[in-house]
């Protein structure tokens, strides 16, 4: 049995087949996994003697239909049913395995821990997959100003910024469909989105601000590597760097780094970090992002059964002194909220938006014998002022309440913060 020690991400389900529709409905579903570690044991020969969970359960339901339930003294009761249904059941049962799998969740789901729970072998084998960072799609970002246009923004090296899509072009049409005001945001993201293969692609109609004519583009659908990190000056006000971090993962620190030398090379006077919907990631490159902005001193306490341990920020950040807003929505949870958190009980940034998820605990994963795994809640986090997280959340210095037609209100609100506190 493998042991990894993770924070998973927010929205996770008691059950499979809540994890079942989470995946369905998006796709960046693990996300928000903070790997910390990994022991290699096996279900047979754990070295500490103990029995798994998935063994006893094996132990009294049998390894098929017929086989007789071996009673053990821990849960001779539920193997007492089991032998009852076995003999006098009506109709057929389902299959053992069925059976040791509903067994092991409603163990689980006694503990009333949403972030403790069971995942079959399919669902677990898709958690490195949805965690690839990668999708079909030509590349773009999409944000709808508070003029109501859909400005795109190309990931390096894209389809789309080879096609030569550029920051800040207005989407006019896709695929001969016109662009308005009232579309949903997340639905014309989807329509740049495709499997790839021969083709496949979509026809976009664009223009550069200040350019009188639009051109139109056909781009092929490839696969495209979502960098964790986005950066640019902002065409509101140029002398405000925004930096979007979409999760943390191992490039994330130099992906930062690089970002913070070329707004600074730029001149800017205030930053903008954006953890709006980011569910999470590495719990290392969390604190390493931290750290760019605290010159040491507590990013967070992790508070374990019988002990507490404290993270410090490493020294020698690059932009300690710089104005900084830290924008942050439901989505923004786990990892990212240790950051925000920390940001904000530090007085190092201004916190903008919505109350942020409280996902605030660590979790151990254990790879079962049979591919599937069991995620058992290990440590809860603190902030600096030793606020939990876990359920709680964080309250933003400046709350902002979402626009129903897409503006992005928060970012609004922060560059006109910025512009009072810089005197811009």
């Amino acid at each position: 049995m493998a042991t990894i020690q993770v924070q998973q991400e927010h929205w996770l389900e008691t059950t499979t087949r809540g994890v079942l529709l989470g995946l369905m409905m998006a796709a960046v579903f693990f996300a928000g996994y903070i790997i910390r570690g990994e022991v290699t044991t096996t279900a047979e020969n754990d070295n500490n003697g103990q029995n798994s969970l998935i063994n006893d359960v094996r132990g009294f339901l049998g390894d098929d239909e017929t086989e007789a339930p071996q009673l053990d003294t821990e849960f001779a009761l539920l193997a007492e049913v089991q032998s009852l249904l076995t003999e006098n059941y009506v109709r057929d049962l389902p299959d053992s395995t069925a059976m040791e799998y509903a067994a092991i969740r409603g163990y689980l789901g006694e503990l009333n821990d949403p972030y403790t729970f069971f995942i079959e072998p399919p669902v677990a084998q898709n958690e490195s997959e949805v965690l690839a960072g990668q999708y079909g799609g030509i590349g773009v970002q999409l944000q709808r100003k508070e003029d109501g246009v859909v400005a795109l923004y190309p990931y390096p090296d894209s389809p789309a910024e080879l096609a030569g899509v550029q920051n800040e072009d207005v989407l006019l049409a896709i695929n001969g469909m016109a662009v308005q005001p009232t579309d949903d945001v997340t639905m014309l993201d989807r329509a740049l989105r495709g499997e790839v293969g021969e083709g496949r692609g979509v026809l976009i109609s664009v223009q550069t601000p200040d350019a009188t004519e639009a051109r139109d583009l056909y781009i092929e659908f490839a696969v495209v590597r979502v960098p964790s990190v986005i950066w640019r000056t902002l065409a509101e006000e140029p002398a405000f760097g925004y930096i979007q971090i979409l999760r943390f993962s191992n490039p994330t620190p130099d992906e930062l780094r690089t970002a913070l030398s070329e707004l600074e090379a730029q001149g800017i006077e205030a930053l903008i970090l954006d953890l709006r919907g980011n569910s999470g990631g590495l719990l290392q490159e969390s604190v390493a992002v931290a750290s760019e902005f605290l010159d040491g001193g507590v990013v967070y306490y992790e508070a374990q059964r019988d002990s507490e341990t404290i993270t410090n920020a490493e020294s020698g950040g690059t932009a300690l002194d710089i104005p900084l807003v830290v924008l942050v929505n439901q989505g923004t949870a786990s990892a990212s909220e240790l950051v925000a958190g920390a940001l904000q009980d530090r007085d190092r940034g201004t916190l903008i938006g919505q109350r942020t998820y409280g996902k605030g605990s660590v979790q151990l994963i254990f790879r079962l014998s049979d591919g599937s795994s069991v995620h058992i809640t290990s440590a809860e986090w603190l902030t600096p002022s030793r606020a939990p997280l876990d359920g709680n959340g964080l309250e933003p210095n400046i709350s902002m309440i979402p626009v129903d037609d897409g503006r992005d209100v928060e970012l609004g609100e922060a560059i006109r913060f910025l512009q009072q506190l810089t005197g811009r």
